[in-house]
Formats: structure tokens, sequence, C-alpha cells
């Protein structure tokens, strides 16, 4: 068998994108040399490794069993590359982070980083919850930052940090002053997060916890155009501490304490269960204090060291 790097690389590239066209654009080759690629490893293996629906293409079985083996022969090929060419010093890593985290904790993760491994390279995308774990499920990315709550068997979560929501209005408002009981805080409207954020799930966790739907308004996807919608005057909101500390200082919003409420949560680090854990990753998690130990080898993993030769023949 001689399935080649290329081969591993336009196959990881059409399960992400869909389509052999958007692949071999990001592959930077033309589309008959992908579905060429394409051809040849599944003729390789003897079997189909994606369903064809007109140009949309999803994976079979057997492709999503091969997938995460594919990608770690390829994040590996990486690593050899970037061992030699810096001595092991240099890595190329993706994250996802939730919002809050991303504008708030990861800035001053990141410069960690850097002052420590100079030479290591990061790309950093914000999405809510939902969207960072649906990313971390296709391998688009290597780490994940979460909010929320949530559970994959695919994925391995760790604790990281502690975070609270604070419900907030303009200062102006009578809640700010008068004080807000469980009836108050239906009656009001309210400007909030979208679903599928971890912040709105601990939202509709809290309220949910004492028998209150409250009446949403408005909901919007960033913090600050939470912040500002509810500075206007169009609602109570519900963030992060972390995203209201400069507002409450200046001013221009207000605390309304609501100790009946449960609005902590804990913030998380995600990985796939069957990504390899590259220097990157490695580095990342030891900075957020997740030991090398908490990251067992996987089923997966062992295969692909097997198999590795049989993967890995270059072009």
């Amino acid at each position: 068998m001689n399935i080649t790097l290329r081969q591993l690389a336009v196959f990881v590239g059409i399960a992400r994108q869909g389509q052999v066209t958007r692949a071999a654009q990001a592959l930077a080759m033309s589309q008959a040399a992908a579905s060429m690629a394409l051809a040849d490893m599944e003729n390789q293996l003897g079997a189909a490794l994606f369903n064809r629906l007109g140009r949309r293409l999803s994976l079979t079985d057997t492709g999503r069993e091969i997938l995460p083996l594919a990608q770690e022969v390829l994040d590996r090929s990486r690593e050899i590359e970037e061992v030699a060419q810096a001595k092991g010093a240099a890595f190329d890593i993706h994250l996802g982070a939730s919002v809050t985290i991303g504008n708030h904790l990861l800035p001053a993760l990141l410069a960690e980083l850097s002052r420590t491994q100079p030479l290591g390279k990061v790309h950093l995308a914000r999405f809510n919850t939902e969207q960072v774990l649906k990313r971390l499920l296709a391998f688009e990315i290597d780490l994940g930052f979460i909010e929320g709550p949530a559970s994959d068997p695919q994925l391995q979560f760790f604790p990281w940090l502690s975070d609270e929501l604070v419900v907030f209005a303009s200062p102006e408002h009578p809640l700010v002053c008068g004080g807000a009981t469980p009836e108050a805080l239906q009656s009001v409207s309210w400007v909030t997060r979208e679903a599928g954020s971890g912040t709105r799930e601990t939202f509709d966790r809290a309220f949910g916890e004492i028998g209150i739907t409250p009446r949403i308004a408005l909901e919007l996807e960033q913090p600050e155009a939470v912040r500002q919608c509810v500075r206007l005057g169009m609602g109570l909101g519900c963030l992060s501490a972390l995203e209201l500390k400069d507002a409450f200082a200046a001013g221009w919003l207000a605390p309304v304490p609501t100790p009946f409420l449960d609005l902590s949560r804990e913030l998380r680090v995600v990985v796939h269960r069957q990504k390899h854990h590259t220097r990157g990753i490695r580095a990342i998690l030891a900075l957020c204090h997740i030991a090398a130990a908490d990251l067992p080898a996987t089923a997966q993993a062992r295969a692909a060291d097997r198999f590795a030769g049989s993967f890995a023949k270059p072009d």
C-alpha cells in the first residue's frame, strides 16, 4: 500500500469542506488532481470514503473511522518538519474559543506562550460554544476553550477556570436601586446572547432552576452589542463579570443583585480524544496547568503509530 501524504491531505480537506472544489482550492491544487488523489486512495484501500450526493460529499462509516488517523499522520508529519526546522521549538496550532474567553482570558495566555515559545504560531478564532465543539469534532481546530455545559464521548473536557455571570441594567433602571425579585425578572424585557453560546446556556439553566421563563426581547451574538442595547434601556442583560468590569467602573452600566440565581459556571479546555497531542497542544495545556498525564494515548493514536509507515509514504 502506497498512500501518500498528499492523498491524506486531500481526504482530510474534502472531509472538512464537503466538496472537492473547495478542498482543492484550500490545498492550492486543481480539482482534477484532488479528485484523482481521492480516487487513488479509495482504490488502494478498497473502500469508499465518501457518499456522493451530487457535488456534496459526506463521510462513510469507513471514512469517519479513518479521518482521525489521517489527521494524526498529517499532524505528526508537520511536527517532524517543525522539529527539524527549529530544533523542536516551533509549532503551528489552531485554537477556537468562545467569545468571552477569546476576548478577556486568552490574550494573557497567548502573551505568555509567545514569551516562552517565541517560534510558535497561533491561529485564534472566536465562536460560540456550540460552534467550537462542532469544529473540534471536524478536526478544524486543535484545541477549544468553552464557557457552556457540554458533553460528547468523542471529546475530552478539562476544568480550567471559574466564572460568574452578572445581571445588569442601565444606571437609571428601577431595579438597580430597588432590588430584584424573581417576579420582577419575569416581567421585564431581556437582551441576551444567542442560543448555542455558553452565556445563554448558563442564563437559561439559572432561570430554569427557579421556574422562571424570562421575556427575551433581543438575541445578539456579540457581548458588546448586548451591553450597548442594555445601556440604551432596551432591557436587562446578563453577561460574564469579565465583560462588565470596565462598564461598571465607568458608571454607564450597573449590576442588579440577584442572590437567588446561581450564575456560576466552569470554563473548560476541550480536545478531541483522537487528536494527536502536538508540541503546540502540549505547550498550551501546560500553561493551563493541565498535565500530560491527564491525556492518555487513545487506541486510534496507537493504531496510527503502528501504521504510520504505510500512511506517511512521501509523494
